[in-house]
């Protein structure tokens, strides 16, 4: 995959909620930055291959605000260590160029399913493989994350760049990509952003020949997953590809399937183990 097409992915995505009172965080205004529509070169994003999802998200945001004028980044993963052991890491440190503000923005950037067996709306988005849930994630950057910023060892880290702690304003970009039951897909979800809905879930015994058969379909890498399918190269048949579903599902893994219908219609969805 191309780091162009990575990043117009990147682009493509959407912030998980936008009502300032929801969960108690505020929301980073990502579509400032993702209005912009600068595209990198493949010298001008530095990612090593094997770097994971989220780093390369780190990547990518970092990319997109240093090409608006109203940003400027004071520093970037910014390691907090007590007894030379690391505690916790800082995401960014951004200068607001308008208000001449500065902010401490964490970056999250998830895939959730949505169960519907479990009771209330937030606690039914969870990871592909159930280890995962929006509202554990949440709960990590307000006990964990956020506070980080003002504990005693992090001062001496503030005082070396000339800020203040007390002028900080802290904010989360969370992006999410959200998968439905295929029986959902047209639902419309009262809290979260249903824009961030982009493909469906169904479980093994769902995927069937008589359904998917004349289909292609790819598995990507997680690294790939922020990619649109479209700019897959490598297609499997429904029997390739069925074979590495189950040998996933088999260890208790829920793949991605990419899947192309006809030359042009691309579907992204879950099969799920559980």
């Amino acid at each position: 995959m191309s780091i162009k097409n990575e990043y117009l992915g990147f682009l493509n995505s959407k912030p998980l909620w936008t009502d300032k009172t929801l969960l108690g965080l505020s929301p980073f205004d990502i579509e400032e930055v993702l209005e912009n529509d600068v595209l990198p070169n493949e010298t001008e994003i530095n990612i090593r291959d094997n770097e994971v999802l989220g780093k390369r998200i780190e990547f990518f945001f970092e990319y997109g605000i240093t090409n608006t004028d109203k940003y400027e980044i004071i520093a970037k993963n910014i390691q907090v260590y007590q007894d030379k052991i690391t505690i916790g890491e800082l995401d960014f440190l951004v200068k607001d160029r308008r208000n001449n503000n500065t902010l401490h923005i964490e970056i999250v950037y998830k895939f959730y399913l949505y169960d519907p067996l479990i009771q209330g709306e937030l606690l039914q988005w969870i990871g592909p493989n159930r280890k995962d849930a929006l509202l554990q994630k949440v709960e990590k950057l307000k006990t964990k994350q956020l506070p980080l910023l003002y504990r005693n060892e992090t001062l001496p880290i503030l005082e070396d760049l000339h800020i203040d702690p007390k002028s900080i304003h802290q904010c989360v970009c969370y992006m999410a990509n959200l998968f439905v039951p295929l029986s959902m897909k047209k639902e419309l979800f009262p809290i979260i952003n249903n824009q961030c809905i982009v493909g469906f879930w169904i479980p093994l015994k769902d995927f069937t020949s008589e359904q998917y058969g004349s289909c292609h379909f790819n598995i990507p890498k997680k690294k790939d997953w922020v990619t649109d399918p479209k700019y897959s190269d490598v297609w499997f048949s429904f029997e390739n590809i069925k074979e590495q579903v189950q040998v996933a599902l088999s260890q208790k893994k829920s793949p991605l399937l990419w899947m192309k219908s006809n030359e042009d219609s691309y579907d992204r969805f879950f099969v799920v183990w559980w």
